[in-house]
């Protein structure tokens, strides 16, 4: 009798430990902005994600979705203007999903409402600087030729690859390719190792830009953080692919989520919904 107890004792501790170390699961989507505003640095095309064929794709993402189940659905809108967006998630929804190609609405939105969230959360935070012409300023005066050059060289690259991309790949294959082990890599090398070198050895032009970035990002995170409640044990959040690049950095540091890749939820059964 002593030793069933001591098993039961044994049994109701270990459940209760692995209860407390289960981490919280974030399916975090980078992705690009389907309304390009061509704010980024790199310039590239706009994919149409209005057509039939983009649309089917979109219905079949988010219905991936909401077999995972996320409690809640974190998007890059200004955390100070979440009244706003409030408002615009309690707008017609037929009219938004067919009138708005954002990828707010067209996979944050749309899985929301089938999923019956009351809201969308906003955590972007907008109050630091990305200094890019001062950067080229300092390699200039710096006389870093060689890494003028290298920089120049990325950014014509990078958009060569990804407008040949958007030009033959569907929005699934698009989405599956930035959340990609090689494109993250890619976006990350840029920071560290062009941007972070740049200026003279008294002018820290480029770790500034870069540390500025990390900042954002680094808010970002903490509002993930902080809205996520003890109840949510999924989660989602969607952002321009490179601050998912950062992101998820931020997450395999933190003891409490772990990320769940698109690839892996665009496998899952809809049944399961």
């Amino acid at each position: 009798m002593k030793k069933i107890s001591l098993l039961f004792v044994f049994l109701v501790v270990f459940s209760s430990s692995f209860a407390q170390t289960k981490k919280k699961q974030i399916l975090l989507i980078g992705s690009f902005h389907f309304t390009n505003p061509g704010l980024d640095v790199a310039k590239v095309n706009t994919f149409n994600v209005m057509t039939d064929k983009s649309r089917k794709e979109l219905v079949n993402i988010t219905d991936k979705i909401v077999a995972f189940g996320p409690n809640k659905i974190f998007v890059e809108w200004n955390y100070k203007k979440q009244d706003k967006l409030d408002k615009f998630y309690a707008k017609n929804t037929d009219s938004l999903l067919n009138n708005k190609a954002d990828e707010i609405v067209q996979l944050a939105l749309r899985s929301a409402k089938k999923l019956g969230h009351k809201k969308l959360f906003a955590i972007d935070y907008n109050e630091t600087s990305f200094p890019y012409d001062s950067l080229l300023k300092g390699m200039k005066e710096g006389n870093q030729l060689d890494l003028l050059k290298s920089n120049e060289i990325e950014m014509v690259n990078y958009e060569k690859t990804q407008n040949e991309k958007i030009s033959k790949y569907t929005l699934t294959k698009l989405l599956l390719d930035l959340n990609s082990k090689e494109s993250i890599k890619i976006d990350q090398e840029w920071y560290i190792g062009i941007a972070n070198r740049a200026g003279k050895v008294d002018n820290f032009v480029g770790a500034y830009l870069v540390s500025e970035w990390y900042r954002r990002n680094l808010y970002m995170y903490s509002l993930i953080q902080k809205l996520t409640e003890a109840k949510d044990d999924k989660i989602m959040v969607l952002l321009g692919a490179s601050h998912a690049a950062i992101i998820r950095e931020f997450v395999k540091n933190d003891p409490n989520f772990e990320i769940v890749e698109l690839a892996a939820i665009l496998k899952l059964d809809v049944s399961l919904k």
